[in-house]
């Protein structure tokens, strides 16, 4: 198999997972932008992956990095292009997608961290792989993640 072929499978794979992240971290208008933008930082570095970890885990860091950095140039003012063509990246039902849009919604108002750690929770990822990808302890994910979920309770709430 081509390098080309495997980076179109691991995209086609994972899509969701960076829809997700992107979804977290940009404005509405913004997703295509940091979708793109995080799939051509995997481009660049899918041949120096060497798998000392998990495919996800490798992801998931290249996304949440790369909207991060998007961020940091958007802050500084920097002229976005709009992307033309438009993606039909997720689908779901109409009351699923209002649920997630919902959740996101409320997760947004999280600072940069707690958004990480929700997001990689809600992927089913073990308080070890999220400790990996974010730099925390395993101990510090664990209490974080129950001081996020309480506050998204409350913010719920509200």
């Amino acid at each position: 198999m081509t390098l080309k072929e495997e980076y179109t499978q691991m995209v086609t794979e994972y899509k969701d997972v960076i829809f997700k992240v992107c979804y977290i971290y940009a404005e509405k208008e913004y997703i295509d932008d940091y979708y793109q933008e995080v799939l051509i930082q995997l481009w660049r570095s899918f041949p120096k992956f060497r798998g000392d970890s998990k495919l996800s885990s490798w992801i998931y860091r290249i996304s949440l990095n790369t909207c991060i950095s998007f961020i940091r140039k958007k802050k500084r003012n920097l002229p976005l292009a709009p992307i033309a063509v438009e993606v039909n990246i997720y689908d779901e039902s109409f009351e699923k997608r209002q649920q997630l849009e919902e959740l996101y919604n409320l997760i947004n108002k999280l600072n940069k961290l707690e958004k990480s750690i929700i997001l990689l929770w809600l992927e089913e990822r073990s308080y070890e792989e999220i400790a990996s990808i974010t730099g925390l302890s395993r101990n510090n994910v664990a209490i974080k993640l129950n001081r996020i979920k309480e506050k998204l309770k409350n913010m719920s709430n509200e």
